[in-house]
């Protein structure tokens, strides 16, 4: 079964940096691209960042091209981390952070809040 957790969230100035962790077992992680997720309260939860599973090949959505970053370590089957470098933030960043495969399993981990605020 897929096994998400994310954490490295946190509130900070915008202009500021933050990256993200996530430790996502299960059997199917180390073939499948791997992305991150956000989501706010007024918003579905969208993919913005991907990442595929040799880790050579990512895609960003507009707004965060050019900040953000996604990398990834497979360490064996059943264990794999997904990382997101966050630049320069903005307000519109502010968001419960996801990682999960792409496309998004069932299931889903706790998430990790960002809070981008002066």
């Amino acid at each position: 079964q897929v096994q998400l957790v994310e954490s490295g969230g946190g509130a900070v100035q915008p202009g500021g940096s933050l990256r993200l962790s996530c430790v996502a077992s299960g059997v199917t992680h180390k073939y499948m691209s791997m992305g991150w997720y956000r989501q706010t309260p007024s918003k579905q939860r969208v993919l913005i960042a991907s990442i595929n599973f040799a880790g050579d090949d990512a895609d960003y959505v507009d707004a965060v091209k050019g900040r953000f970053t996604i990398s990834r370590v497979n360490a064996n089957d059943m264990l794999n981390m997904v990382y997101l470098q966050m630049d320069r933030l903005k307000s519109d960043d502010t968001a419960v952070y996801y990682c999960n495969t792409d496309p998004a399993d069932s299931n889903w981990g706790q998430g990790t809040q960002v809070t981008v605020s002066s």
